[in-house]
C-alpha cells in the first residue's frame, strides 16, 4: 500500500486581506488566525469609535471654561449696576435655572454647577478685573501725557479718602478713568495728599512729569501757595497747569 501524500496548503493572494501572522500555539491552523484577525478588527473598530482621553478632557475643559467666562461676565454686570454681590446666588442663578428648564426644556443642574456666583466668588472676580484694568491704565500712563483730578472726601465715620481720576486720549477719544482710592491715615494736609499720590506713582513707575494738568476744588489743602498740594506738585513738575473746579 502506497504511503498517503500529505496535503499542502496552496498559497492564495486572498490571504493578504487578513494579514495573517504565525500562531505560536498552532502555526498550521488558518481557522485560529481568521478568528484572531476578526477579533482584532472587531475591537479595533470599537476602539477607534470611542472618544480618546484627550478628547474627553477637552470637552470637559471647554464646559468649565464657558462656566468661568459666564461667571466673570455676570460679576461685571453686578459691579456695573452696583447691586449687592449676593444677588448672583440669590437671584441670578435661580433665574438661569428657570429659563433653562422652562424655555429650553433641558436639565439645568450641570450648567448651574459650572457657574460660580457666591458672594465671595463675585467679589474675587471683580477684584481680579479691577486689578487688570488698573494695570492696563498704569501701563498706558507710563508712556503718555495726561490730566488728573483729585478729590478728598471725609466719610461719616471720619475716615478720609483720596480719589484720583486720570483723563487721557485713547484711540482719538478723551477717556476718564478712576486711577485710585487711598486712605489718608494721618491727616488731610497738602503734604500728606502729595506724598500719597507720589507713593502710588512710584509703585506703578509712572513719571510725575507726564502730568500736564491738574484739577481740584478750592480747599486750602489743595490750593495753598506754600503748603497746599499744588505747591508740592509744582516743585516736582514746574510746568504743570493747575485749575480749580
Amino acid at each position: 500500500m502506497s504511503e498517503l501524500k500529505k496535503k499542502k496548503r496552496q498559497y492564495s493572494a486572498e490571504y493578504i486581506k487578513y494579514g495573517f501572522i504565525q500562531s505560536r500555539t498552532n502555526p498550521s491552523s488558518p481557522i485560529y488566525e481568521r478568528q484572531r484577525c476578526d477579533l482584532l478588527l472587531k475591537y479595533g473598530k470599537k476602539y477607534v469609535a470611542q472618544p480618546t482621553l484627550p478628547t474627553l478632557f477637552s470637552a470637559v475643559s471647554k464646559q468649565d471654561n464657558d462656566g468661568l467666562r459666564a461667571s466673570y461676565n455676570i460679576s461685571l454686570l453686578i459691579a456695573k449696576t452696583g447691586k449687592p454681590h449676593t444677588i448672583g446666588e440669590d437671584l441670578i442663578l435661580p433665574a438661569i435655572k428657570e429659563v433653562i428648564t422652562t424655555v429650553l426644556h433641558k436639565p439645568a443642574a450641570d450648567i448651574i454647577r459650572k457657574i460660580f456666583l457666591s458672594n465671595s466668588s463675585v467679589q474675587r472676580r471683580i477684584d481680579e478685573m479691577a486689578e487688570n484694568i488698573e494695570e492696563s491704565l498704569c501701563n498706558h500712563l507710563k508712556t503718555c501725557q495726561f490730566s488728573i483730578q483729585l478729590d478728598e472726601s471725609t466719610l461719616p465715620t471720619n475716615k478720609a479718602l483720596l480719589l484720583s481720576y486720570a483723563r487721557i486720549i485713547k484711540n482719538e477719544k478723551i477717556c476718564q478713568e478712576l486711577l485710585f482710592v487711598k486712605n489718608l491715615e494721618t491727616n488731610t494736609k497738602g503734604e500728606t495728599i502729595f506724598n500719597t499720590l507720589e507713593k502710588f506713582y512710584d509703585e506703578k513707575q509712572i513719571p510725575l512729569k507726564n502730568i500736564m494738568s491738574f484739577a481740584t476744588d478750592g480747599a486750602p489743602a489743595m490750593t495753598g501757595r506754600h503748603k497746599g498740594f499744588i505747591a508740592y506738585l509744582k516743585n516736582k513738575v514746574p510746568d504743570v497747569l493747575a485749575v480749580h473746579c
